[in-house]
């Protein structure tokens, strides 16, 4: 009826979607501590709202393992509310991790084998430090290539972060990724590169993404291999761009999930690098990045490091108190915004049955229905089409 569809459409335009803290992972209670709604698993059981069930694979190093988790999980809490949200985060095998880190992860996190057994609707892996210019060499490898031949099968759609982008692209596309003549570090302008996307509805089509790594995938590389290019930056490259179903894979090389101080963390470190004698010179600031007093004060604070240096007295503090208040976050809102359109077509795509991918009905191969809107859909033999989708029952009913 007329009137069930108003409630419908005014419950969703005023619905909260919340995380649901359904483990005792630390993460929840400091995401609600900085004024994120988190319900309790008590409160979420009495509320009639259906649920997703997310897979976050952290592969991130100890150092950055607590604070990746932590933006990408508020990343997902901060998009538009239509459902619970069950975020799962696991780790793998392969890599190096600290006794510290390694209790952590027993103690919080969830296995592989059992989010297997219970299904997951989505997916998200993170980037990972690596040793090896060959990621097939990689230890964590194997592990990881487990986990993403199981998704493409079995989950409605994965979201690959960094190096999780190079990882998949080398592993279903061929797609081998090219050393930088240097570092791509900073915050760089994009536009839109495919209007009327569905994963693009309501963004800007001019907006900041930060970037932070040695390795690039071009757009050439990308479009060879029939994937589609949706953001790109003249400076940047290629920021995202989904496989050539339009929907069951999506790459980010670039991080929308960043902290406001991510990449001055990241500058802290070098520059404490450089004074430990581990690099020649100092680090380059991160482009677009620092204001001008702020670049003024980083420089003044190496004037005085390094004189503390030759004169045997310690290094003084660094200078965050006085550049943090200096920093602008020009991203966040619409990485929630891409995130928000990611999630709110999973909520309309997968079954409700999470160990089945789809609803009934739903082409694999076109999980959008974009064949009709671009006369035809690219198949590349990387991600097998398979056929529609049997079972189960669409999230959203008349």
């Amino acid at each position: 009826s007329i009137g069930g569809l108003l409630k419908t459409a005014r419950w969703w335009l005023e619905s909260r979607m919340p995380l649901v803290q359904h483990s005792r992972l630390p993460t929840f209670e400091r995401l609600r501590d900085g004024g994120h709604e988190v319900l309790t698993l008590d409160r979420a059981t009495h509320q009639d709202i259906r649920e997703l069930h997310i897979g976050f694979l952290n592969m991130m190093p100890d150092a950055a393992l607590q604070a990746t988790e932590r933006q990408f999980i508020r990343l997902v809490g901060g998009c538009n509310r239509i459902a619970q949200f069950y975020v799962y985060p696991f780790s793998l095998e392969g890599l190096k991790r600290s006794a510290e880190t390694k209790a952590y992860i027993e103690h919080y996190y969830s296995r592989f084998d059992t989010l297997k057994e219970s299904g997951l609707d989505a997916l998200i892996i993170t980037g990972a430090n690596v040793a090896s210019p060959n990621l097939e060499d990689e230890p964590f490898w194997g592990p990881l290539m487990q986990v993403v031949d199981w998704a493409r099968d079995n989950v409605a759609s994965t979201l690959c972060s960094c190096l999780a982008t190079h990882a998949v692209l080398k592993r279903f596309f061929g797609i081998d990724r090219v050393p930088l003549p240097e570092k791509r570090w900073g915050v760089f302008d994009h536009r839109i590169a495919y209007p009327g996307h569905p994963l693009l509805r309501g963004i800007n089509t001019r907006f900041d993404v930060p970037h932070s790594r040695y390795n690039d995938i071009s757009r050439q590389q990308f479009e060879e291999a029939g994937l589609k290019v949706l953001v790109e930056s003249a400076e940047g490259g290629v920021h995202m761009a989904v496989s050539p179903d339009h929907f069951r894979a999506i790459f980010f090389q670039g991080h929308p999930e960043y902290d406001i101080n991510s990449l001055f963390k990241e500058y802290k470190r070098e520059v404490h690098r450089y004074l430990g004698g581990e690099r020649a010179e100092p680090p380059p600031f991160p482009r677009h990045y620092l204001p001008k007093s702020g670049r003024a004060a980083a420089r003044h604070f190496l004037e005085r490091a390094e004189a503390a240096l030759r004169d045997g007295r310690p290094i003084p503090e660094f200078i965050e108190p006085e550049v943090a208040p200096l920093l602008d976050n020009t991203w966040g809102d619409t990485g929630r915004s891409i995130i928000s359109n990611w999630l709110g077509l999973v909520y309309q795509l997968t079954n409700l049955d999470r160990r089945l991918q789809y609803m009934d009905g739903v082409d694999r191969a076109d999980p959008l229905g974009m064949r009709c809107r671009t006369c035809s859909v690219d198949r590349h033999p990387g991600l097998d089409p398979g056929s529609r989708q049997d079972g189960g029952r669409s999230r959203i009913s008349a």
